[in-house]
Order: C-alpha cells, then sequence, then structure tokens
C-alpha cells in the first residue's frame, strides 16, 4: 500500500530556539521534508534527520523564492508523495501567517494535515523587551493589529477610530513602514500624542532593538534610528514598563557573535551557556566523531579486558566509544571487573559517572599531562597494564610517558574525528559575511578542522582556546590566542569569554 502523507503546520515561535514547542520540535525530527520561511530561526535545522530535504520558501527584500501560491501548491505535491512534511512558519501560523490558506488547500487536494500552533511575536517580542502586554493597573486586554494588510484590497479593513478608543493595549505586527501613518489615525481620532510607543526589532533574538517613543514623535525615533523591519509595535501605558522591567538586552554577551566550533553531539552545553549569556551563537562544527577505521583493536582489549590494570580516559568521546562496544559484548558493568579508571578531567569524569562509574585517578589541573605526572607521583606503574582508548589522531605523549613509567600501554584507536563540511543552519555562511566578535576553540582538531574550512587569518575576531595543546594547535595554524581558559573545561571557558 502506498505510504499516507501528512504535513504539519508548524509554529517556529518568535525566533528564540528555546520557544517552539515540545510538539513542534518533535515535527521536526520526525519530517522527510521541512519547508521553513525567513522568520524561522535556521538553527533549528540542526534537529531534523540528516537525510531530511532542507526546502527554504521564504521571502527575501523585494524578492519572494516562492510565492504563497507555489508553496501551498509544493506542500500538496509532497504531501501527496506520501510525504510527512513539517512546514515551518515564524510564529503562529494562524496569526497573520497564511496558515490558514495551506491548510485550505491541502483540505481541498484530500492531504491529511494538522496544525500545531507556536507562541506569536505579539506576546514574546514584548516580554523579551520588558513590556507586558496587560498589567492589572494600565491595561486589561490588549488587541493584535496587522499593520501590513492584502495590498489587493480596496481598502482597510482596521477600524483605527475604535482602535483609537480601545482601553487596553495595541500590538501592531509588521507596521514599521507605515508607523507615521498609523500613529497620525490614531491620534485623528481622539488618541493623545503623548501616548507611550515602543517598537521591537526582531524580538527574542540577539538581533533584538527597540526603541521608545511616542504616538506624535515615534515615525521620527524610527527614521533617526534607521529601524528596520521585521518588529512588533506596543501602543499604550504598558511601554513605560520597559524601564523598570527589560532584562534580555541587559545580559552581559548580548550583541556578541560567538562561534562555536565543537562537534554537534558535543555543542550543546557551551551553546547553551552561551545564548544564557544573550551571545548570538553561530554553530560552526568543525570535527564529526565517527568509528574508527576498524574496530578490531578495541575489540581484541575487550576480550582481554581481565588483563588491564587501568583503563585511562582523556575525553567523553573516548568513554561513549567504549562504553558503545562494551555494552556489545557485556550486558553488565560489574564485567568491568577489578580494573582502576584514570580521568583526564570534569567533562570526562562527568561522562564516566553517566555509566555509573568512579574515577580513582583525575589531576587537578586538566590535561593530558598533568595526568601523566599525577601517575608519576601517586602511581608505581612498572609493569602496570594500562588500556588507552582514544582518538585516532590522538598525540601520543600520554602513551609514550607512561611507556617510560615502566607501564604497558595498548593505545587504542575507539573513535576518528574527521571534518564536518556541512553548513545546514548556513551559520558558516553568516561568519563569512558578517563576521565573528571571538571564535572558540575546544580542541586541537577544532582548530586544524576550522582552519581547513575558513581561511581563519583573514578573520577579524579574537580566538579563545580551552587549554595549552589548543592554543599550541591555533599558534601552528598562525593564530594568536587572546586568551586560555583556567580551569581547562567549558565553564573555564565560558569565563574566559566572559573576562574579554
Amino acid at each position: 500500500m502506498k505510504k499516507a502523507g501528512k504535513v504539519y503546520l508548524v509554529g517556529a515561535g518568535p525566533g528564540d530556539v528555546g520557544l517552539i514547542t515540545v510538539k513542534g520540535l518533535e515535527c521536526i525530527q520526525r519530517a522527510e521534508v521541512v519547508v521553513y520561511d525567513n522568520l524561522v530561526n535556521p538553527a533549528l535545522l540542526k534537529h531534523a534527520r540528516p537525510e531530511a530535504e532542507l526546502v527554504f520558501a521564504g521571502k527575501l527584500p523585494k524578492k519572494h523564492v516562492m510565492t504563497q501560491e507555489e508553496t501551498n501548491a509544493y506542500l500538496v505535491k509532497r504531501g501527496l508523495e506520501g510525504k510527512i512534511v513539517t512546514r515551518l512558519k515564524g510564529g503562529d501560523p494562524f496569526v497573520f501567517g497564511r496558515g490558514s490558506e495551506e491548510a485550505d488547500e491541502l483540505r481541498q487536494a484530500g492531504v491529511a494535515y494538522e496544525i500545531v500552533p507556536g507562541i506569536s511575536s505579539s506576546i514574546s517580542a514584548p516580554a523579551y523587551a520588558g513590556i507586558p502586554v496587560t498589567h492589572r493597573a494600565v491595561a486589561t486586554a490588549f488587541m493584535v493589529i496587522t499593520g501590513h494588510e492584502d495590498p489587493t484590497k480596496a481598502e482597510t479593513q482596521v477600524d483605527w477610530e475604535n482602535v483609537a478608543k480601545f482601553f487596553g493595549t495595541r500590538v501592531i505586527l509588521m507596521g514599521v513602514e507605515r508607523i507615521g501613518k498609523i500613529a497620525g489615525e490614531l491620534m485623528k481620532h481622539g488618541l493623545s500624542g503623548d501616548t507611550p510607543v515602543a517598537m521591537v526589532h526582531r524580538g527574542t533574538t540577539p538581533h533584538q532593538k527597540t526603541i521608545s517613543g511616542t504616538l506624535a514623535t515615534i515615525a521620527g525615533v524610527v527614521e533617526r534610528e534607521k529601524f528596520q523591519p521585521p518588529a512588533v509595535t506596543i501602543i499604550g501605558e504598558v511601554a513605560r514598563l520597559r524601564d523598570k522591567l527589560q532584562w534580555f538586552e541587559q545580559r552581559p554577551l548580548f550583541g556578541k557573535r560567538i562561534v562555536v566550533t565543537r562537534s554537534r553531539e558535543q555543542a550543546s552545553e557551551l551553546v547553551k551557556r552561551l545564548a544564557e549569556l544573550g551571545a548570538d551563537v553561530l554553530e560552526i562544527p568543525t570535527i564529526a566523531i565517527k568509528p574508527p577505521k576498524s574496530l578490531a583493536g578495541l575489540r581484541e582489549a575487550l576480550d582481554g579486558l581481565g588483563e588491564y590494570d587501568w583503563l585511562v580516559f582523556t575525553s567523553p568521546n573516548g568513554v561513549t566509544a567504549f562504553f558503545r562496544e562494551f555494552f556489545q559484548k557485556f550486558d553488565d558493568i560489574r564485567s568491568l571487573g577489578p580494573v582502576k579508571i584514570a580521568s583526564v578531567g570534569v567533562a570526562t569524569t562527568e561522562k564516566l559517572r553517566e555509566f555509573h562509574v568512579a574515577v580513582d585517578l583525575q589531576p587537578e589541573e586538566f590535561t593530558t599531562e598533568a595526568l601523566l605526572a599525577k601517575f608519576k607521583k601517586d602511581i608505581s606503574c612498572e609493569n602496570l597494564k594500562l588500556l588507552l582508548p582514544r582518538a585516532d589522531l590522538a598525540d601520543e605523549r600520554l602513551a609514550r610517558g607512561l611507556e617510560d613509567l615502566g607501564a604497558i600501554v595498548d593505545d587504542i584507536d575507539a573513535y576518528q574525528t574527521v571534518p564536518d563540511t556541512e553548513d545546514r543552519t548556513g551559520h558558516r555562511a553568516r561568519l563569512l559575511a558578517e563576521g565573528a566578535d571571538i571564535v572558540t576553540f575546544t580542541s586541537s582538531s577544532t582548530v586544524n578542522n576550522f582552519c581547513k574550512l575558513v581561511d581563519a587569518k583573514k578573520l577579524s575576531t579574537t580566538f579563545v582556546s580551552i587549554g595549552p595543546q589548543t592554543t599550541a594547535a591555533a599558534e601552528a595554524n598562525g593564530l594568536k590566542v587572546a586568551i586560555e581558559a583556567t580551569p581547562h573545561t567549558i565553564p573555564g571557558l565560558v569565563e574566559a569569554v566572559l573576562k574579554l
């Protein structure tokens, strides 16, 4: 039987990737085709399946990549082909989003569809600017109006006289270019020229900009500030509360564009910490973690696991790769036996704890040199047998140093790092077009692969390193590191960025 297709019309939220709903995210993750417009944060696309088709159907300045009619037809076509399609629309699909037109086309064609509501910019942009659309002391209701009606209509449907008389907050979407005319209509119908007005550009995103004025002055402010759409306009007494309640634009890294070069699998913690501090984070993973070219060495080591005195882990990736194969062979963590565990640092130790494995040896400084020194100081290594499950291109100094101490070391390829050349979110293109304030490096391989993807020496940016080996790799590539994290951890890296 032919597989039935289905189209999900999903509200992608106002721009902050954290404001998409749980169901909306699930729709992205299961889709075979993702159709998105220019108000959708492209960072959401990283949640799509690797094999999913990504189709841009947005509107660029003075140009439609796909007209609304073409978008409707495309959704119908892919649905009839039996595809699971997720149509991402900025904000909510039914709040001035033309989602109802797309739904009607699908209905007429007999294509199954669902509506997944999203958070509208009409409430979220004011909130991120520190403006509540209601407040029991000054506004007990709000209305949402479009400032950009269908240009084919003979006359406006907006009753500006009643809008002027409305007792609550007036929220206008898409009205930047007409704000002077809108303000004039409201004053003509009796609303005081002293009524406070705020306008929020690209609300909830790192590009957010807020301007304030009154009905009488706001058009001049827009012109003076060269204020551009898209924006949300808030008219009413609640706009005065911004002076007390603004928070989003006050965060320490707001307005700073920071590049994260870590692998997709590992980037989330660093991205989250920087974004919470207000940064515009460009995720440009330069490495992908893959199984080693041959698993024979690791599997042979697991066959003789009882012969080892120590397991030495130098990265979370090594831990993950080792236990992936371990649980292919054993079904009980106790099969590790009496072997002792050494870890290079906090992140590696935390990954081991996820497998309920305690660490016997960890240096105070999170480097392989410090781990070697710790072995030399605390452990008699003569004739001890050690297993190091590491990356295929890992520095051999730890293994050779342990051998110099008398240990028998099996330095095994547990995983390989390969260049990640995809740019599904368009972040690499943004870096080349817009630049960045800071580029962060978390390993030697991220440095080397970043320099293969980008002519880093030509970037007008500041480089930050997680530790000595990473700094050495940067310098070997002709890059000057402005600051090195202390301690050599992700939290330490964030603190280094804040110091800059």
